[in-house]
């Protein structure tokens, strides 16, 4: 029987090309049984004329192909969040969990806690509050005025006391002295102490807002907590083993911490609870975006894009249990040593390859370089992105280490990087200006952030353009993650992604064309100009 979500392709598919494992959703290149079924959504998506103002900013859709137990191949569509206020469609499988539900426990929690935050505004901006705290800022402004007065004449009689000190004066008038100034200075603890308890009482009435707004925000936060803590585990997650957790589970079991908003939201767990639920067999999936790019994140209408590690990966971990998930091959990595003495080596890393060990991937260039040398210390003086090749400096002592990143930090070191661009740069040169700063929600990605961001500064030079690409040199000022890619993919930036970027770029290709070509940097040790380059496996 034929789901209501559970659509059927309009094509014949061919079934030589059955997928043999299931789609790793955080690096893979998407089957083609996948993209029939998103080439099927883009045709659908048109047709909801009541979202397309809101599809228009952006969304992010995912499809999963599956086989019903009468071993029929068909496919689900879902979207990550909600669309226009909406979080269900027949077409897309339906939300884990309904939030939008007005009669549902989250709305109705939501509902209490917008009321709280109006209670909050309406006491911060009433008039008496205001003027309260007028009166005290007046109050403190006058007093701190009388009180530096009566410091300044204690201070000028003082002088005074010295300079009679000083002469010949007899002993009545020196015990005169003496009583002025003990007078003076209990006169000052005196204005002291009166000012501190008349404080507190013009402070009252300030206090008794604050008190209640105070006892508003508590009652808020432990709404939030209580709610949070009930939603996620009102979140039963389902798996090919047939195993049931909540979120708040999951993620306490991976020490992960709390779980970000919006956990369970995105589009493949959908996918994955629908189609467990319904007896339907995964075989590979994608998510993709429709629309313009959002303004945090640099996202192209089509492409399809690995699901995010905050909120997805934990639990992922737990739903694709059961199935045989496909694993990216293991290479037999070699590094080529470009540069080497008593204090640093340089090597030349292959794209692909990690700088350090990564949480699931052990190997990299520091781990290949302790196996075939375990009797001597490495210290990574810098990294490069792992789709990133080119020149890697490692120091081989504490000393050169701690010398090399302080050059690093102090911007001493000159680097150039070689790249190809999907697009045309009209400019020959010019310096990038954009703020950089993490994207805790959809790790390793980062954004333009002009708020809270990073200073990231990039000088570029333009080799040539051919073709529609645009071969280019990049000088960064500041060695931020990812600064290169954004500064090239960004509309504010060059608008020209990176060839071959996954994260930010449009187009697949068998690499990134990202090379970091050449360093050139003081020698603390040998106190000489070092200038170390290898060419990019790419040509300029």
């Amino acid at each position: 029987m034929k789901e209501s979500c559970l659509h059927f392709f309009s094509q014949t598919l061919p079934i030589e090309e059955r997928p043999q494992t299931f789609t790793n959703p955080f690096h893979y290149t998407p089957h083609q049984w996948t993209i029939l079924a998103m080439q099927e959504v883009f045709a659908y998506l048109p047709t909801i004329t009541e979202w397309q103002e809101a599809l228009a900013e952006g969304k992010m859709f995912g499809v999963l192909v599956v086989e019903t137990p009468q071993k029929e191949i068909g496919y689900l569509a879902a979207f990550s969040g909600n669309i226009d206020g909406e979080n269900k469609h027949p077409f897309f499988v339906p939300p884990i969990c309904d939030l939008l539900n007005p009669q549902g426990y989250f709305k109705q929690e939501e509902q209490r806690i917008s009321a709280i935050n109006k209670q909050i505004k309406n006491w911060e901006s009433s008039r008496q509050y205001i003027k309260a705290i007028q009166k005290l800022s007046a109050y403190k402004e006058k007093q701190t005025q009388i009180r530096k007065q009566a410091e300044e004449a204690y201070k000028t009689a003082k002088k005074q006391r010295d300079e009679k000190r000083q002469g010949t004066i007899s002993t009545e008038e020196r015990l005169l002295l003496e009583k002025e100034s003990q007078y003076m200075k209990a006169s000052l603890r005196r204005l002291q102490k009166k000012q501190e308890k008349d404080l507190l009482k013009k402070n009252l009435t300030v206090q008794i807002f604050h008190l209640r707004i105070e006892r508003l925000k508590r009652e808020r936060k432990k709404r939030s907590a209580t709610l949070q803590e009930r939603l996620f585990s009102d979140y039963k997650l389902l798996n090919a083993e047939g195993e049931i957790k909540d979120i708040q589970t999951i993620f306490s079991e991976n020490h992960q911490g709390i779980p970000p908003a919006g956990t369970g939201e995105c589009a493949l767990p959908k996918l994955l609870q629908y189609a467990y639920a319904h007896s339907l067999q995964p075989l590979c999936m994608g998510e993709f975006w429709w629309g313009n790019s959002s303004k945090e994140s640099i996202r192209h209408h089509g492409k399809f894009y690995p699901s995010c590690t905050a909120k997805c990966k934990p639990i992922l971990s737990h739903m694709l249990k059961g199935l045989s998930v496909e694993h990216t091959e293991k290479k037999n990595w070699e590094l080529a040593i470009v540069y080497e003495d008593d204090f640093l080596l340089a090597v030349d890393k292959p794209a692909g390859l990690l700088s350090v060990p990564g949480k699931e991937d052990s190997t990299s260039v520091l781990s290949l370089l302790e196996t075939k040398q375990p009797d001597q210390s490495y210290y990574m003086i810098h990294r490069l992105d792992m789709d990133t090749s080119g020149l890697l400096l490692i120091a081989k002592d504490l000393q050169t280490y701690k010398a090399m990143q302080y050059a690093f930090s102090h911007r001493l070191v000159k680097k150039e990087y070689h790249a190809i661009l999907e697009g045309v740069v009209t400019a020959k040169d010019g310096t990038i200006h954009l703020p950089l700063s993490p994207h805790y929600e959809e790790r390793p990605r980062q954004k333009v952030d002009e708020t809270y961001g990073k200073e990231a500064i990039t000088k570029f030079q333009v080799e040539k353009v051919e073709n529609g690409y645009t071969w280019i040199r990049f000088y960064p000022q500041t060695g931020r993650t990812h600064q290169l890619r954004l500064h090239a993919a960004h509309e504010k930036g060059l608008n020209c992604p990176i060839y071959g970027d996954a994260l930010y770029g449009k187009s697949k290709a068998n690499r990134m064309y990202l090379h970091a070509y050449s360093v050139s940097f003081f020698h603390p040790m040998k106190e000489e100009e070092v200038f170390i380059s290898c060419a990019s496996h790419f040509c300029i």
